[in-house]
């Protein structure tokens, strides 16, 4: 057999592995788990970090304030450094739409060590430990949320005895890129940290979605948040890790109601989105960086090459095998295009997406090696974080 066929072959048997061995990581049946309203409703403070975030407050924002809550519940949002008039903006947006009380703070610049959203997260926990709630809602300020959010969440973490309930919001998918690049990204997640893994006694798999994570206050100070955590560029995967290390059971899924509204409308806003953390994923770790791209490669790239490879000089073996392992991929990727609501015909350009993802990594790497780090809305973070948690 050549190296062609092995290649492949081995090609084939890596998707027979991540079809049936990965956790299921393709289903996207994983939603809140069952749950029932409690005896009490805990208090909750809400946290929110923002910086620079004018454009998508009057989105997020009241859908915060309009929240459901049968119990206590209260808003910190956090003032980043922002030069739009996010502080501002907030307060006005709280004046005109009621609901939820709301409290603006700013913590200055971040000291040494410190990213500015675990700056700002750190600030904002403090400002709710006053009102010594049960459970702190993490939410970025792009997250839309529907009026009973709060609620279930709550109810899921109180029914189930989770001590981090986080749920991937739905990212906004309208512009030729977004439906392209966006499924794909949330596939990949998937893949990595396989949901149904997370929520396992025992397993090493830790993850969270940083935009909507719903806390309890003793897990956080069990695990030291944020001050433990206080360098990651990953902070969601990182917060995750510690509140499961520290005895913390998690669950994470996929949300129904909780939209991000953050557009991404050109190939460059994805691009920028990627990169700026995906060398950190992998550690910032030349090693690791190379298997990576080899396996890219391997898993994504070799099955469409080996079809019209093979088809094009009539060998059977590559182009039979390269078509099956193409036509697994595609049908793996269908669950997360449906729950997106966008067409199939999406599906076997995965190859072609992967490969964006590749040069994505690539150019992180190459960012991090020029001295300029993760960067987002004017800060450059350039200390690796500590190791994400692997399968």
């Amino acid at each position: 057999m050549s190296a062609v066929v092995w290649t492949a072959a081995a090609s084939l048997a890596a998707w027979l592995w991540l079809l049936l061995g990965q956790g299921f990581f393709w289903r996207t049946d994983l939603r809140l788990p069952p749950r029932r309203d409690p005896d009490t409703w805990p208090s909750v403070c809400v946290v929110v970090p923002a910086r620079d975030e004018a454009a998508v407050l009057p989105e997020s924002l009241p859908s915060l304030l309009a929240q459901d809550y049968p119990g206590q519940a209260e808003i910190f949002l956090v003032d980043d450094g922002s030069s739009d008039g996010t502080g501002t903006l907030a307060r006005s947006l709280a004046d005109r739409h009621g609901g939820l009380p709301l409290t603006v703070g700013s913590p200055g610049e971040p000291p040494p060590g410190w990213t500015g959203k675990l700056w700002a997260v750190r600030h904002g926990i403090g400002l709710a430990r006053a009102r010594a709630p049960r459970y702190l809602l993490l939410t970025d300020a792009d997250i839309a949320h529907e009026p009973d959010s709060l609620r279930e969440l709550v109810a899921a973490a109180e029914t189930a005895g989770f001590e981090l309930v986080s749920q991937m919001a739905r990212l906004r998918v309208a512009s030729m890129w977004e439906r392209l690049v966006v499924p794909a990204f949330v596939y990949f997640f998937a893949q990595l940290y396989p949901f149904r893994w997370i929520a396992k006694r025992g397993s090493r798999t830790a993850a969270a979605a940083g935009g909507c994570v719903l806390l309890s206050t003793a897990a956080a100070e069990r695990a030291g948040i944020p001050d433990s955590i206080r360098h990651a560029v990953i902070d969601d995967v990182t917060l995750a890790r510690a509140v499961k290390r520290s005895g913390g059971r998690i669950w994470l899924g996929l949300a129904e109601r909780v939209d991000s509204v953050r557009p991404y409308p050109g190939l460059g806003d994805l691009w920028r989105m990627v990169s700026r953390s995906a060398y950190a994923q992998l550690r910032h770790n030349p090693l690791i960086l190379f298997g990576t791209v080899l396996g890219l490669a391997l898993i994504y790239l070799v099955p469409p090459v080996a079809l019209f490879g093979g088809l094009a000089t009539g060998s059977a073996a590559p182009a039979a095998l390269g078509g099956v392992a193409w036509l697994v991929m595609t049908a793996t990727y269908i669950p997360m295009l449906r729950y997106y609501r966008q067409t199939l015909w999406l599906a076997p350009l995965l190859p072609f997406t992967a490969f964006l993802y590749l040069l994505m990594t690539v150019d992180s790497a190459v960012q991090h090696y020029r001295g300029r780090g993760a960067a987002w809305k004017g800060r450059t973070y350039t200390r690796p974080d500590p190791a994400p948690e692997r399968n």
